[in-house]
């Protein structure tokens, strides 16, 4: 497919994604099978904004579930990322999402054992992650968390805690390693 081309089918999927009511720039770039999705059920308080130069591979689902979701200028999200933006999330500039990675800014209520957990209201946990941060392959981050600007956090990790900017994390749950060095 020639340049033209691809521009011209980029241009498009923004262009039925504002119609849908995302806030996002033209010149993003949206991969295809993208769903970016707002429920409509909660009037003025759900958003979704892409600001300029973000990327948005093959297969993300971002669905604001009555919150917002904000990308920063410059963001990039690998296939098959998930993120739920029900407590709110932020994303810094220049911050990179690898394959695979799930975003979720909320938990389950935990009733006692006579209630039944699936009709509980949710737990809204705003999950805001900083500026230059790398989160590898595969990685959980769990609502309730502030990820540092320059941040690394290694493949498979779960994030469930606060991690200190420019912090290199890994594990299950994700525990720093060391520091990234000072220039």
């Amino acid at each position: 497919m020639s340049s033209l081309s691809a521009r011209i089918i980029n241009r498009y999927r923004v262009w039925r994604l504002r119609a849908k009511g995302v806030n996002i720039t033209y010149d993003a770039l949206i991969d295809n099978d993208v769903a970016l999705e707002l429920s409509g059920t909660h009037s003025g308080t759900e958003t979704i904004e892409l600001n300029k130069e973000c990327k948005l591979s093959k297969g993300v689902i971002i669905k604001a579930y009555g919150g917002k979701v904000i990308l920063k200028p410059n963001v990039f999200i690998g296939e098959y990322v998930v993120i739920y933006g029900h407590g709110g999330i932020t994303i810094g500039e220049n911050t990179l999402i690898a394959m695979h990675t799930c975003i979720v800014s909320s938990n389950h209520t935990i009733p006692n054992q006579t209630e039944l957990i699936r009709f509980k209201p949710d737990v809204l946990l705003p999950v805001n992650i900083g500026s230059d941060v790398w989160i590898g392959a595969g990685c959980k981050i769990l609502g309730g968390v502030t990820i540092g600007n320059g941040c690394i956090i290694g493949a498979g990790s779960v994030v469930i805690k606060d991690l200190p900017p420019y912090s290199i994390s890994v594990g299950n749950p994700a525990k720093v390693l060391k520091y990234r060095e000072p220039a």
